[in-house]
């Protein structure tokens, strides 16, 4: 072997070396990122806890791990002071909020500080969110199916052609022209008896489609619709 080729043949180990090198790397990485699973780490405590799992379970040096999750190893390293009271600060806010359940963390703030205590509502924050404290949602209260005076009743349909339901949907077609469907739905067997597309549709179009399908399934016994004008219009309502 020549002098130049021993030279090439030793570059290109080099090269080989760096790549192998580098796809390793590349992997360790990946496998770090796995270990954490998947969406962001959003809060520096969580982030402190995913370093400490990976270094325990792939055996990384703190450094590398940081460096994969976006963690300063100043942060990581931080040691967070825990106040005297902050025991008692954390009953006490768990026991306003099992008392209050819908108050939020700024309204038990202002109860805490009420009773004296000397507290800011970015630490009731942090406490609140560390002790996994929440608002329930609140339920929506199930709609009364008539009117107070009883003029408007909503019927639950019983069989086939009992009530029909009748809306407009929109849509725009790739030219940017609006399209307008008018959907005509039995609400027992939830089928579509008819679905009128245009790019206009009034009064004596909703008149039109009601015909045809009278003749064709005959007449139900009631019709529902919103308050659109092509519903409460006077013909129609006639």
């Amino acid at each position: 072997m020549r002098l130049d080729q021993a030279k090439r043949l030793k570059e290109i180990e080099r090269e080989n070396t760096r790549l192998k090198r580098l796809v390793a790397d590349q992997a360790l990485d990946n496998t770090i990122l796995k270990e954490v699973g998947l969406g962001k780490i959003l809060s520096p405590p969580r982030r402190r806890e995913a370093v400490q799992h990976v270094q325990h379970r792939l055996r990384v040096s703190e450094r590398r791990a940081c460096r994969v999750l976006g963690q300063w190893r100043a942060t990581q390293r931080h040691q967070a002071l825990v106040r005297d009271d902050e025991p008692r600060l954390v009953t006490r806010l768990i026991a306003l909020a099992s008392e209050y359940g819908r108050y939020g963390c700024r309204r038990v703030t202002a109860l805490l500080r009420r009773e004296g205590w000397r507290v800011n509502h970015k630490r009731v924050a942090r406490l609140w969110r560390r002790e996994g404290l929440i608002v329930p949602r609140k339920q929506a209260k199930r709609g009364r199916l008539w009117l107070a005076d009883g003029s408007c009743i909503c019927q639950r349909p019983t069989h086939r052609h009992h009530v029909w339901a009748y809306d407009f949907v929109a849509d725009r077609t790739t030219d940017g022209r609006p399209l307008k469907g008018l959907a005509v739905v039995d609400e027992y067997s939830r089928e579509c008896l008819a679905l009128v597309v245009a790019r206009q549709l009034r009064a004596t179009d909703v008149l039109e489609a009601l015909a045809d399908l009278f003749v064709t399934h005959g007449t139900p016994v009631y019709l529902r619709s919103d308050n659109d004008p092509e519903f409460t219009a006077s013909l129609v309502r006639a």
